[in-house]
């Protein structure tokens, strides 16, 4: 799920070929507008670190808008291969909640800078654009709250459990993970999943003999 490599700016294979080159600037940008905040890149920096004149990016992108709308699409595209696919599997609710968040997490650690600038930076744009990832959005929460929902209906989550607010609550703490979480690090997004569960999905559950 990860974005492909892209060869260095400098090797001559970047600079002759068109697709290379375009896949490096989406890649340069994603990183850039991670660190400094999409406003405050320019693209007078992206070229510079591409290592190019600022005019040659437009041989190849619109605008700096058109970057961060790519950037947020290829995001959404990650979520909905590793998530909607969950829909099919023969798993029992509590399993498929699990192996949701823990997708969810590795989209995130394996594709920091794409999911800062996702989580982080898709504020910034236009009005359709915008539009597009607020229904996005809406989206996957009406997929976790199917998640949480299935596990209400099959009794293993409490009957009186607010279905919106739990699965709410489950989306924003695998969602706020590019906030603090560092791939390498002694956790993996399974073992991130798993404590999550423990500490969130315990209070979903019914207790043992509650009819």
């Amino acid at each position: 799920m990860s974005l492909p490599d892209s060869p260095s700016p400098h090797t001559p294979d970047a600079a002759d070929s068109p697709v290379s080159r375009r896949e490096q600037i989406y890649l340069v940008a994603g990183r850039l507008f991670s660190e400094r905040g999409y406003h405050a890149t320019s693209m007078r920096d992206l070229a510079a670190e591409l290592g190019i004149q600022g005019g040659s990016l437009y041989a190849h992108i619109s605008g700096k808008e058109q970057l961060l709308i790519e950037i947020v699409n290829r995001a959404a595209a990650q979520f909905d291969a590793a998530l909607f696919s969950l829909r099919d599997e023969a798993l029992g609710p509590q399993d498929k909640l699990r192996e949701a968040m823990t997708r969810h997490l590795t989209v995130i650690a394996e594709n920091m800078d794409s999911a800062t600038v996702f989580f982080h930076e898709w504020k910034h744009l236009s009005a359709e654009p915008l539009a597009a990832v607020i229904a996005w959005r809406d989206g996957i929460e009406a997929f976790y709250r199917e998640l949480v929902r299935e596990g209400v209906q099959e009794g293993v989550y409490r009957a009186d459990l607010n279905v919106k607010m739990a699965a709410n609550l489950v989306l924003s703490s695998v969602n706020w993970a590019y906030t603090w979480y560092r791939p390498g690090g002694p956790m993996s997004p399974q073992d991130v999943a798993v404590s999550f569960e423990r500490m969130l999905l315990g209070g979903l559950e019914r207790p043992e003999g509650e009819a």
